[in-house]
């Protein structure tokens, strides 16, 4: 007869094998979590970010909103969350400016209009961020500002490398970047929320958006060939 385990000596009896550690409920949470954060990004584009509150987020998922509370310990976390997940300003130009920056001799007026051209067509194409646009110049928020200062880093590392001949020509570059870019968000949301043209331009269409484009790169060329920037 085979020895029974109280039989057995406890050096010689087998390892007990580790319990496994169960994920599911963790992986459910995590799921969870996504769906929430998902769900601020739809209330915004369909309503605006004054349409936001936990119930609206929870109703547009489909969850009790309470969740709000258990996961994210309120309605400005799960929304710090969202725009941190989005990465709004870094994502559009964050490759380009790293792409840039590798060879900073190369950066020219064709490098500087393709990267602002650029950022027209993210703005034009992305509803999320138009209305996020919207928020940061209607009100005061934390997460808001970290957003303009990151994007303010981000640009700041091309002013760095811009040729140094533009300090002593009198071409004001970062004055004429701040125009050209605060066009770019106004006149995209502009067509995007009115749906109307301006100054005859509608960038709703290929062909104003096309115009827009190349007085981008006009001004950008026009601000390297004053200052004598060879490039």
């Amino acid at each position: 007869m085979a020895k029974t385990t109280e039989d057995t000596p406890r050096s010689k009896q087998p390892a007990k094998k580790p319990r496994k550690v169960y994920s599911g409920m963790i992986k459910d949470k995590a799921r969870t979590m996504a769906r929430l954060v998902a769900a601020v990004g739809k209330v915004i584009q369909k309503n605006g970010y004054p349409a936001l509150s936990a119930a609206s987020v929870a109703r547009e998922c489909g969850l009790n909103k309470q969740l709000v509370w258990t996961y994210f310990g309120g309605l400005d976390n799960l929304v710090e969350e969202y725009l941190l997940q989005r990465d709004f300003w870094k994502a559009a130009a964050k490759k380009i400016v790293e792409n840039l920056l590798k060879e900073p001799e190369k950066i020219g007026p064709d490098q500087v209009s393709s990267l602002l051209q650029n950022q027209l067509e993210g703005v034009l194409k992305d509803k999320a961020l138009q209305k996020i646009i919207h928020w940061e110049l209607g009100e005061k928020n934390r997460i808001l500002r970290k957003l303009a200062d990151d994007r303010e880093a981000i640009g700041e590392q091309l002013f760095e490398v811009m040729p140094p001949d533009f300090e002593a020509s009198g071409v004001d570059m970062r004055a004429r970047l701040a125009l050209i870019i605060g066009g770019i968000y106004y006149l995209s949301l502009h067509a995007k929320t009115n749906g109307s043209s301006f100054c005859g331009i509608d960038l709703n269409l290929e062909e104003g958006k096309e115009r827009i484009a190349q007085a981008i790169r006009d001004l950008i060329f026009e601000a390297y060939e004053k200052a004598g920037v060879a490039k």
